[in-house]
C-alpha cells in the first residue's frame, strides 16, 4: 500500500474520532437536561412562548432533534451534489466541521440565569445540520481511500476509532462532572464547559483529516464548480435514474427498516432502564460510556466475521442478534446486572452493524456521484429515525408496558432481514459498474 493512501487513511480515521464527541457528549448525555432546565427557567406559567405557539419546556430539545432531522432531509442531499461537482472535498469538509465545532463550543454561552433556550436551541440546530454534512463528505471519501476488499476494514477501523475518541472525551467529562458535583461546585458552568469542550475537540482533530486527506479531480457533472443549481440538476439526475439500480435501492430499504429500530434502541434504552427497571442515573451513564468502549471491540470484531463469511452474512448476523436482544429485554432482563450485559451485547453488534452497512453500500455507488448516495444513506440514518419512536410510544400507549414497547421494535429487524436478503450484492456492484 501506497505511504500516501495509508497517511489519507489516518486522518480520514481521525474525522470520526474528531466528530464523534459531538454526539456522545453533547447529543447522548448532557445538551437534553441542561437545555431543558433553560428553558424551564424562561417559561412563563410553565410554558413557552415561540412564533405564535405553546411549547412545553420539556418538548423543547425533541423539537429541536426533530427541526434539525427535517433540515437535514432537505439539505443533505445538496451537499452531497455539491461534493460531487467540487475538486476541493477537504475544504467542504473543514467548512461543515469548523462551523458545527464553533457552534457547539458556543453553547458555553447558554445559561440558565438568561433563559436563552433560543440561541441553545439555534447554535444546536446548525452543529447538527453541520455534522450530517460533514459526514456526507466525509463518507464519500471511502471509495478513493480503499478498494472493495479493503472497505469492511477501513471502515470498522474508523468506526472503531470514532467510538474511542467519544469515549475517552465522555469519560474525562463524567469524571470532571462527578468531581463537581461532589465538591458541590457550580454545576452549571461545569455543563457549559463540558459542552465547549466538545465542540474544542471536533475542531482541534478535524486539523488532522485536514493535513492528511488529498482532493482528487471531480467527477460528476460541472467539475470544480460549486454552483448549486448544477447540484440540484446533478441531484434531480440521481434521483431520476437510481430505478437503474434497483438492488442499491433495495439495500437502502433495508438498512432504513433496521437502522431505524438500531437508532430507536440507543435513543431509549435509558427510559426502558429507568422506568421499567428502575435503574438510576448512575448505571445508565456508566452504560452508556461501556457501550462506547466495547463498540471498538464490536467493530473489529464483525470485519473478522465478515472477512471469514462475506459482509452481508455479517450484517445479517448482527440483526439476529439485536432481535435476539429485544426477546431478552422483553422476557428475561430485569436486575441492573442483566442491563449490564445486555448493553455490552449490544455494544458488540452496534459497531459491526454500521461499519459494515456503511462499507456494503459504498460497493454500491455509481463513481462520481458518491457524496450524493451517501447524502441519501446519512438521510436514511437521520431523516427516518421518528418511525420507530413513533412505534415504540404507540406499543406503551396502547399495552403500558415498556417491555412490550421494546419487542415491538423486532419487527423492523426482521423485516429487514428479508428485505437484506433479497439483495444480490454482486449484482448490486455491477450495476453500480456500468
Amino acid at each position: 500500500m501506497a505511504a500516501s493512501i495509508r497517511t489519507q487513511r489516518i486522518g480520514w480515521y481521525f474525522y470520526d474520532w474528531a466528530n464523534s464527541a459531538f454526539y456522545a457528549t453533547v447529543v447522548t448525555v448532557f445538551l437534553g437536561p441542561y437545555l431543558t432546565n433553560v428553558a424551564e427557567a424562561a417559561a412563563v406559567d410553565g410554558k413557552l412562548h415561540v412564533m405564535g405557539f405553546t411549547v412545553n419546556p420539556g418538548s423543547w430539545f425533541p423539537l429541536m432533534v426533530s427541526l434539525a432531522v427535517v433540515l437535514q432531509v432537505i439539505i443533505l442531499p445538496v451537499v452531497g451534489a455539491l461534493t460531487d461537482t467540487s475538486h476541493r472535498k477537504r475544504r467542504l469538509l473543514g467548512m461543515f466541521a469548523f462551523t458545527g465545532a464553533v457552534a457547539t463550543t458556543a453553547l458555553y454561552f447558554l445559561q440558565v440565569d438568561l433563559g436563552n433556550y433560543l440561541i441553545g436551541g439555534g447554535l444546536f440546530v446548525l452543529a447538527n445540520l453541520c455534522f450530517g454534512a460533514s459526514v456526507v463528505v466525509y463518507n464519500s471519501f471511502l471509495p478513493d481511500l480503499a478498494s472493495p476488499e479493503e472497505r469492511d476494514k477501513v471502515s470498522s477501523r474508523g468506526w472503531a476509532l470514532g467510538y474511542l475518541g467519544g469515549g475517552l472525551l465522555l469519560l474525562l467529562n463524567l469524571l470532571y462532572f462527578s468531581y463537581v458535583k461532589s465538591t458541590d461546585g457550580p454545576v452549571g458552568l461545569a455543563v457549559r464547559i463540558i459542552l465547549a469542550s466538545a465542540g474544542i475537540w471536533w475542531a482541534l482533530f478535524t486539523i488532522v483529516p485536514m493535513m492528511m486527506l488529498r482532493d482528487r479531480p471531480a467527477t460528476g457533472t460541472t467539475p470544480g464548480r460549486l454552483k448549486t443549481g448544477a447540484a440540484f440538476r446533478q441531484l434531480w439526475s440521481t434521483l431520476k435514474h437510481m430505478t437503474g439500480y434497483r438492488q442499491t435501492l433495495l439495500f437502502l430499504v433495508a438498512y432504513l427498516l433496521y437502522n431505524d429500530a438500531v437508532q430507536t434502541v440507543i435513543a431509549l434504552a435509558s427510559q426502558y432502564g429507568q422506568e421499567e427497571l428502575g435503574l438510576g442515573l448512575d448505571t445508565l451513564t456508566t452504560a452508556i460510556l461501556m457501550v462506547q468502549f466495547v463498540a471498538i471491540g464490536g467493530s473489529l470484531l464483525f470485519e473478522r466475521i465478515a472477512h471469514v463469511t462475506s459482509t452481508k452474512r455479517a450484517i445479517m448476523i448482527s440483526l439476529v442478534i439485536w432481535s435476539a436482544v429485544l426477546f431478552a429485554a422483553y422476557t428475561v432482563v430485569s436486575t441492573e446486572a442483566h442491563f449490564y450485559i445486555m448493553a455490552a451485547v449490544i455494544a458488540v453488534v452496534l459497531g459491526g452493524t454500521q461499519a459494515l452497512s456503511r462499507s456494503m453500500f459504498s460497493q454500491m455507488i455509481p463513481h462520481g456521484r458518491e457524496a450524493e448516495y451517501f447524502s441519501l444513506y446519512e438521510i436514511s440514518d437521520k431523516g427516518t429515525s421518528w418511525i420507530g419512536p413513533l412505534v415504540f410510544a404507540l406499543a406503551l400507549n396502547i399495552t403500558g408496558s415498556y417491555r412490550a414497547a421494546v419487542l415491538s421494535l423486532v419487527v423492523f429487524f426482521i423485516a429487514g432481514m428479508i428485505v437484506l436478503a433479497n439483495v444480490d450484492v454482486g449484482r448490486a456492484i455491477e450495476e453500480a459498474a456500468d
